[in-house]
């Protein structure tokens, strides 16, 4: 075992403050007050976390949490961290899931089961710019692979586009602007009549070129969802997010209602069924089928649902959630059983979702997950690492070399430098990294959400920044002469711990404050985002990134 000392780095400034002007200490104490309606806003969340201890999840690659316990039997998430709008396809007897990238190009990432428990990425399917994406869909028609995806360039309007791959890990098709302006969460159906459709936002329809690359037909209404008594307590109606399968004689359509976030007890999803993809619809004497109905749940702001048949023929409903005081992780993929019921309908069964559920009958367990430790010896970007609101070029500021990642310096700090970011789907665990100071550069490691939200710590070749609140804490600044750096971020069910070492880790410095980020999430900062481990580089040099190491700390 590595020697491990602690010490304080206010210990410095304790020791100089004779020799700070009262303007000075002022100021320090002026700077911790103004930031004191952001703490606030930063807090837990009112009434989050069920009672009782956490629920004993299984221990995967680094100490990773891992939905199958190994006895028949899984808690959810199946996919943690923030996987939002899952799009799921049987394949045979294979599962592929993919979901909403957002601005991170490699993306798509496309993640593969066989028993629809473990899930591992084993393609990205989407390697050119289209600006913000989300809610996309993923279907086989064919004999090939399509995803219809929309997307919104900076400053313009939505469009639907589509790619296509004869085979699930590609290559796959440069993007085919559909020209269906304005809509979003495509989902793609063939009618009856064998014509293709995609229903959209607004639960509208639009039919299909045959070979589903063009529209070739008028965006039509199609559905009035059901409607929810007035008293509820949701963020907006918002119909959205429409899924379709046809199933005997027929055609089912899932719906998210409800608003994807604010109030826990807002997103929910609903059915209805018709004999034809023309209508008329027949709501769901069940609706809504899944919702959160409090904050003791340990799931909120349930849906976005997808129906799926598991690998011995029970059925399945996969859709998204937000963790009971942990929105920060973003919304993550779950799965509830479901029953036919005799009358044709269905109705999900899964009960109280923090407890263990039995597995789909059938499946043959894989891998799942994969080890976020990184020597920087091969490219994993998009899988693992993204740019955050990256520019169509920001791809040219990163070369291998030097034994790790170098990344040329942007901007003046966090905010300004598109921070490299790691998605994580722990509770609790420890991220560590050097950072080569190579040139005027200025690298950090953070936590980071937009750049709006963020903490961390930041390091030049003459200082130690912290960074809190967004902004640096200038007080906290300490000369310290930098060429390299081991930084160490410890997240403890949401209470950052900061730890550094010139050294290459034989000593250690405990850094002065600790944070609380719970209230960095979409519902205070917007952009459906979450809170990621980030690295950035900032200045007129190169910060180059070696051997980052994570692993998970057991949950509380």
């Amino acid at each position: 075992m590595k020697k491990t000392i602690d010490r304080l780095d206010d210990a410095a400034q304790v020791a100089a403050a004779p020799n700070l002007a009262r303007r000075n200490l002022f100021k320090a104490m002026a700077t911790g007050a103004a930031a004191m309606p952001l703490a606030r806003m930063t807090r837990a969340d009112p009434g989050q976390r069920c009672a009782g201890a956490a629920p004993r999840w299984g221990k995967g690659v680094e100490g990773q949490r891992k939905a199958d316990l190994g006895d028949g039997t899984y808690i959810n998430p199946i996919v943690a961290g923030d996987h939002p709008d899952p799009a799921v396809l049987k394949d045979g007897d294979d599962y592929y899931m993919t979901f909403t990238p957002f601005t991170t190009p490699p993306a798509l990432v496309i993640w593969h089961s066989t028993d629809l428990v473990n899930w591992t990425p084993v393609a990205t399917a989407l390697h050119k710019p289209m600006g913000n994406v989300f809610a996309v869909n993923l279907c086989k028609h064919g004999g090939h692979y399509y995803i219809y995806l929309p997307a919104q360039q900076p400053g313009g309007n939505w469009a639907i586009h589509v790619i296509r791959a004869e085979r699930i890990a590609g290559p796959w098709s440069e993007p085919v602007d559909l020209g269906i302006p304005g809509c979003i969460d495509p989902a793609h159906v063939v009618g009856e009549d064998g014509k293709r459709y995609l229903f959209v936002n607004g639960i509208r329809r639009i039919r299909l070129a045959d070979d589903g690359l063009a529209a070739a037909g008028p965006v039509e209404p199609a559905y009035q969802p059901w409607r929810y008594p007035e008293d509820w307590v949701v963020e907006n109606f918002a119909p959205e997010g429409p899924k379709l399968l046809r199933h005997g004689e027929y055609f089912y359509l899932i719906t998210a209602v409800g608003g994807t976030a604010g109030p826990v007890t807002g997103h929910m999803v609903i059915a209805a069924r018709s004999t034809s993809i023309h209508g008329p619809w027949e709501h769901c004497p069940h609706n809504p089928l899944v919702r959160t109905t409090g904050t003791a749940e340990p799931w909120w702001s349930r849906g976005h649902a997808s129906l799926v048949e598991g690998p011995g023929g029970d059925w399945w409903l996969v859709y998204h959630g937000y963790e009971n005081g942990f929105r920060t992780l973003g919304r993550q993929t779950l799965l509830e059983p479901m029953e036919w019921t005799a009358d044709g309908w269905f109705r999900a069964k899964g009960g109280d979702l923090s407890k263990a559920l039995p597995k789909p009958r059938g499946g043959k367990a894989g891998p799942s997950g994969f080890a976020l430790s990184d020597d920087f010896t091969r490219d994993r970007f998009g899988v693992q690492w993204a740019f955050h609101d990256p520019a169509p070029d920001e791809m040219t500021r990163v070369r291998f070399a030097g034994g790790g990642l170098e990344i040329k310096g942007k901007g003046t700090s966090p905010a300004d430098s598109a921070p490299l970011t790691c998605g994580v789907g722990d509770r609790s665990y420890e991220a560590e990294i050097t950072l080569d100071l190579v040139g005027p550069a200025e690298g950090g490691l953070l936590l980071f959400y937009n750049q709006k939200a963020f903490v961390g710590l930041g390091f030049t070749p003459a200082t130690v920044k912290t960074w809190q609140y967004a902004e640096e804490q200038t007080w906290a600044r300490r000369p310290q002469a930098i060429s390299s750096v081991r930084v160490r971020l410890t997240n403890a069910d949401n209470v950052i711990t900061f730890h550094y070492s010139f050294d290459g880790g034989k000593t250690w410095t405990l850094h002065g404050t600790r944070m609380e980020v719970s209230g960095i999430h979409h519902n205070v900062f917007g952009g459906f985002l979450s809170l990621k481990v980030g690295v950035y580089a900032a200045g007129a040099g190169t910060v180059r990134l070696r051997d980052f190491r994570y692993h998970a700390l057991a949950a509380t």
